[in-house]
């Protein structure tokens, strides 16, 4: 098992920033891929950015260029740094840990953006 505890998040405006960060305790030898993903209300849960072991990143097209993923692999975190926020990226954010076939997720934390 491996368990997931964000912090960050919160109100801002719009163009405003934020970073979330994530801590990964448990079995977290051969933990692949972090990251974080995020669910609007009345929406499905969409990919944000992950980062793999490797270093590999990927990045959903509407927070390219705004949102940079960061992952320390000893310290087994994984941030978000978000700026120019947009209304449109209001949300619960969830850290994610992919290890072999099993995903593991945060509790979540509200990301509320305000125009």
């Amino acid at each position: 098992q491996v368990q997931l505890v964000e912090s960050g998040g919160g109100s801002v405006q719009a163009g405003g920033s934020l970073r979330l960060s994530c801590t990964a305790s448990g079995s977290v030898f051969a933990v692949d891929a972090m990251g974080w993903y995020r669910q609007a209300p009345g929406k499905q849960r969409e990919l944000v950015a992950t980062k793999a072991r490797n270093g590999r990143t990927n990045y959903a097209d509407s927070v390219a260029g705004r949102f940079t993923i960061s992952r320390d692999i000893a310290k087994n975190t994984v941030d978000l740094r978000m700026s120019s926020l947009k209304p449109e990226d209001t949300a619960v954010y969830y850290c994610s840990a992919q290890r072999g076939p099993n995903d593991y997720w945060g509790q979540g934390t509200q990301v509320t953006v305000s125009s």
